[in-house]
């Protein structure tokens, strides 16, 4: 172990106090130092911060953009979403690993560029993308992957790639990114004006409980999908026994197709930070944490400088906005690439610097969360509807939307349609008006709220209204036109649970593989109908049986499309004189055992 590695991870793991709760920051750092988090810099960790060796490795080991392996100088991890992929993305990639020599996993023989897969990255109005380590490059082609790998070995430098700034604050100097906005249609909470502080001042003329009491008025429920009644959830938590209580802004939006928060992020951070104050004040809480996804690190900076123009006009701090007694900050939390911390108990544990594992509930956050203090977690549109509720009043948010929906409801839509990007619609509006104003008139399916969301539908059900009552949805809309074959969209949706199960429990961590298979079974031809009730009752089962809401919703893609999208399952089935089918290809094995061995086996008789 080198004088120079301990000295180094010694002084990073002080930076941040020898903390165990700061164990994603302390990794993260290290990462980026040493393009890995190696075993020695493991033990050393975990001497600094007392703690289990075993719990560092452990740690490690379960995020994404952490490596026990040195990476490349420079990773690039392209987007594998079936949007991407929809869009080019598997040409791509080959191209990336042909001028690279070579594969996916794999880093170059000089140690310098590593190239990998990553699940969506928030990206899929402006797909393919990819992340160069921490520079968004979007709407890829064969030609500007030739391109980048060869400026890519001439200067190493990811942020000279960026041929040309995107809009709004992108172009902000913290910012510098090529990443568009795509914001299509503008509404009256999130994209209407803002003016910093009003908001929070006129909340902290207000007693906790009647903020409280005017966020249940207006009934909004949280954006990310869930639903929950926010005021109710406020509530329970200010009620908890205990002196400290935490308001934490899920800012991890994984779900594919989901992109909706990266615009807010960049164009009302202010808006969020704001709600998330008042939050503050209504819970009796004295801090903040904002869990920022791994992939949209490239916003750190410019989010941590509106957090100290916030700290510098007063409305950070101590005695905020000049209210005594409110001691109130906010600090950003980074992921480092794990889907399942969405979850909003498996983001506390990331926030302690623990994995990424969801809790068993109860206790709910809102009694025992953060650091087994009372939490509330809200998502970042949630909060941006708080700050606007407080600012023009209940009667005001509820007059928009329906009765058991009310406000308004970013989408991010995506796919196969003229206008991909961010529209602000009020609650109730129908799924055909949505796809009319993205351009997809000629729609065979959508899948509305993400693979693990509500559901895939096809036209039959265009005219439901996108609500909690009918479509739900935390913000995705992604469009499939009539030359997309459904059943790959499963098996790709199917792919990403398998890759992002936690593995804790074994019917997510094994079930989702048996359906992954039994879907590659369906699509080869080899299936009956035997095949596609063992699935169902297979979806049951992990549905049922699974721990957190990753595996309670995985089989979706597969249920939803059976019911709405029967004859994609019918037409593929085989029929047999007995009723069964192999599930073995004996000469297809055959055939790849030769091509391993080098010789073309003879044919059976």
């Amino acid at each position: 172990m080198s004088n120079s590695l301990t000295t180094a991870v010694q002084t990073i793991c002080r930076e941040f106090g020898n903390d165990p709760h700061r164990l994603m920051d302390i990794a993260r750092a290290v990462q980026h130092r040493f393009h890995c988090v190696a075993p020695e810099a493991m033990d050393i960790i975990a001497t600094a911060l007392a703690m289990p060796r075993v719990e560092v490795e452990s740690f490690v080991s379960f995020y994404a953009f952490l490596s026990q392996e040195r990476t490349g100088d420079i990773v690039i991890r392209l987007c594998n979403d079936i949007v991407d992929r929809f869009h080019g993305g598997d040409e791509v990639a080959a191209v990336f690993a042909a001028e690279l020599g070579i594969q996916p996993g794999e880093t170059t023989a000089d140690g310098r560029i590593s190239l990998t897969y990553t699940a969506c990255m928030g990206m899929s109005d402006q797909a393919p993308a990819a992340l160069v380590n921490d520079v968004v490059v979007t709407e890829l082609s064969t030609d500007k992957a030739r391109r980048i790998v060869r400026d890519l070995k001439e200067h190493m430098d990811p942020q000279r790639l960026i041929e040309k700034l995107g809009d709004g604050n992108n172009t902000h100097a913290l910012v510098q990114s090529m990443v568009r906005n795509c914001i299509r249609r503008e509404g009256p909470i999130i994209f209407a004006p803002f003016e910093s502080g009003k908001a929070l001042k006129k909340a902290l003329s207000m007693s906790p409980a009647e903020i409280i009491r005017s966020i249940k008025t207006s009934r909004l429920r949280g954006r990310g999908g869930a639903g929950f009644p926010t005021g109710m959830k406020w509530e329970f938590t200010r009620a908890a026994p205990g002196d400290t209580r935490y308001m934490i802004c899920n800012a991890d939006e994984g779900e594919p197709g989901t992109f909706k928060d990266r615009v807010i992020l960049t164009e009302r951070p202010d808006l969020m930070f704001e709600g998330m104050t008042i939050g503050g004040y209504a819970l009796g809480g004295s801090e903040g944490i904002v869990y920022l996804r791994g992939e949209y690190a490239y916003l750190e900076p410019f989010l941590e400088d509106v957090l100290s123009q916030r700290r510098a006009c007063g409305l950070l701090g101590k005695n905020v906005a000049g209210k005594a007694g409110f001691d109130f900050d906010i600090r950003i939390q980074m992921g480092a690439g794990a889907y399942i911390c969405g979850a909003e108990t498996a983001l506390i544990n990331s926030c302690e610097g623990l994995r990424g594992d969801p809790r068993n509930r109860p206790p709910f956050p809102a009694i025992e969360g953060y650091l087994g203090r009372p939490t509330s977690v809200n998502n970042v549109e949630t909060l941006c509807c708080v700050a606007r509720i407080v600012e023009r009043g209940a009667a005001f948010f509820a007059q928009l939307g329906t009765q058991a929906s009310t406000g308004t409801k970013l989408l991010s839509i995506s796919g196969d349609c003229k206008q991909p990007g961010v529209y602000e619609v009020p609650f109730g509006i129908s799924l055909r008006d949505v796809l009319e104003m993205a351009g997809a008139t000629d729609a065979t399916a959508v899948q509305v709220g993400g693979p693990s969301g509500d559901q895939m539908v096809g036209p039959d059900a265009y005219d439901s209204a996108i609500c909690y009552d009918e479509l739900a949805t935390g913000g995705a809309i992604v469009v499939f036109g009539p030359e997309r074959d459904l059943l790959e969209v499963v098996d790709a949706y199917m792919e990403f649970f398998v890759e992002e199960s936690c593995g804790y429990c074994t019917p997510c961590r094994v079930g989702n593989v048996l359906l992954k298979k039994s879907i590659e079974k369906i699509i080869a031809g080899r299936a009956t109908r035997a095949d596609i009730e063992q699935m169902r009752q297979l979806c049951s089962t992990i549905k049922t049986t699974s721990r957190c809401g990753l595996g309670q919703t995985s089989p979706n893609p597969i249920l939803t499309t059976l019911e709405n999208f029967p004859a994609l399952y019918e037409d593929r089935l085989t029929q047999t004189d007995n009723g069964f089918q192999p599930g073995f290809d004996l000469e297809t094995a055959r055939a790849e055992a030769g091509r391993i061995v080098g010789r073309i086996p003879a044919p059976t008789r």
